[in-house]
C-alpha cells in the first residue's frame, strides 16, 4: 500500500500573468507515484486526485470545457460560486458536484476566507478543453503543461481571458 499525508505534501502556487486566476494546488496522486508524463496506464493510475485552495475573489481557471475528461469535485471549507451553462450555482464546504466532457465550468471564490477543495479527475491522454469566452482550444502535448492553445491560430493561454 502506498501511503501519504496531505500535510506532507508541497503547495504548489499558479497565478496568471494578470492575477485574475489562482490556485494552488497539492498533487496527491502524483506523491502516491502516478507519473503524468506517462503514457503508460498503469503509472498514470486510473484517476488523478488534487486538492486545491483558491483565494478570496479569484477563479480557478478560464471558464473551460474538457473533451473527454470528467472531474468529480467535494468542497472542504470556505465559500465558492461555481458558474457553468445554466449560470451560477453557490457551493460550502460539503458540497459536491461532477462535470463530464463538454459541459463548461468556472469555480470562483466568493467568500472572504480561502476556498479548498478536492478534485477527483480521469485524466484521459489526448485530452483537450474548449474556452467558450475567448474561442480558443487548449491541446495537451505530452501533459497538461506542455501544450499548445489555438485561436484560429496558436495564441496564448491568456489571450481574451484578462
Amino acid at each position: 500500500m502506498k501511503k501519504v499525508n496531505i500535510t506532507e505534501i508541497k503547495e504548489e502556487p499558479w497565478q496568471s500573468p494578470g492575477g485574475n486566476y489562482a490556485a494552488h494546488f497539492k498533487g496527491i496522486s502524483i506523491a502516491l507515484g502516478r507519473d503524468p508524463e506517462s503514457l503508460d496506464l498503469a503509472k498514470r493510475h486510473s484517476f488523478d486526485l488534487e486538492w486545491t485552495r483558491v483565494p478570496p475573489g479569484k477563479h480557478n481557471f478560464p471558464y473551460h470545457a474538457h473533451s473527454a475528461a470528467w472531474e468529480l469535485y467535494l468542497v472542504v471549507s470556505g465559500k465558492g460560486s461555481v458558474r457553468d451553462k445554466d449560470g451560477k450555482t453557490d457551493v460550502v464546504a460539503g458540497d459536491a458536484f461532477i462535470f463530464g466532457p463538454d459541459k463548461p465550468h468556472q469555480i470562483t471564490n466568493s467568500g472572504e476566507e480561502d476556498l479548498i477543495y478536492y478534485v477527483i479527475a480521469d485524466n484521459p491522454i489526448g485530452e483537450s478543453a474548449y474556452y467558450p469566452d475567448s474561442g480558443k482550444w487548449k491541446v495537451n502535448k505530452t501533459s497538461a503543461s506542455d501544450r499548445v492553445v489555438i485561436k484560429s491560430h496558436e495564441t496564448d493561454y491568456f489571450d481574451g481571458e484578462e
